[in-house]
Parts: structure tokens; sequence; C-alpha cells
């Protein structure tokens, strides 16, 4: 069973930075990309970026790109998210995921160009508070 710990959430002052980190686990043919999402209070959770494991591409949402940079470590099976110049409305919770579906419940898209991926697999979340 794939299993995915987000770590490196904290509070930061408007224009800093923080490194998330995302440890995965159990991962198997299914796992076709990791992502970030986030969840601000009283909205949707959203896609932020995701690293394809099948070619290392990358996407971001409009909202972050120049600021937020996702990597991966094949070594280490790990995913982080570099994100600077952070603003208030980064605000929110941090949730790591795969396209491993483990209940049609809990499934959320990211649509980029003319396609689409699912994430089903879910971390339990890193608390990202921007504020001065």
């Amino acid at each position: 069973q794939v299993q995915l710990v987000e770590s490196g959430g904290g509070l930061v002052h408007p224009g800093g930075s923080l490194r998330l980190s995302c440890a995965a686990s159990g991962l198997t043919k299914d796992s076709l990309a990791i992502a970030w999402f986030r969840q601000a209070p009283g909205k949707e959770r959203e896609g932020v970026s995701f690293v394809d494991i099948r070619d290392g591409s990358t996407w971001y949402t409009d909202a972050v790109k120049g600021r937020f940079t996702i990597s991966r470590d094949n070594a280490k099976n790990t995913v982080d998210l570099q994100m600077n110049s952070l603003k208030p409305e980064d605000t929110a919770i941090y949730y790591c995921a795969t396209t491993n579906i483990r209940s049609t419940n809990n499934v959320r898209p990211i649509y980029y160009g003319d396609y689409v991926l699912y994430f089903g697999s879910w971390g339990r979340g890193t608390q990202v508070t921007v504020a001065s």
C-alpha cells in the first residue's frame, strides 16, 4: 500500500521560503505521478504541482509558477516542493498525493493541456502559514 508522509511546513513571513518534503513508499505501476495539493480554509483542495514519474516532466498551477519548484530524489524516494516568495494566499494545508486510487470518494484531478491525472492516495498534510 502506498504511504506518503509530508514534512517541512511551518510559519513564515511574506516573501520568505519553505521547503516541503514528501517521503513515498509502496509505489506501484499505477503510481504515474506524485503531486502537491493544498487546501485553504473554506476552499476546495487544488493541485499545486506534480512530477511525472515516467518521464520526469513537471507541472505547476499558474499561481505558483516562477516561485515554487518541485523535485524528485529517486534514491531517497522523496519529492520536495521548494516554495519561495511566499504570499499570505499560499497559506493552506499542503498534501502529497499519488495517482493510486484508494477510494473513489477522495479523488482529485489535475488537468494539464489535453490531459488529466487523477490522484487518490494522500498523506496527512502539513500546515503552511504565511503571515507577518
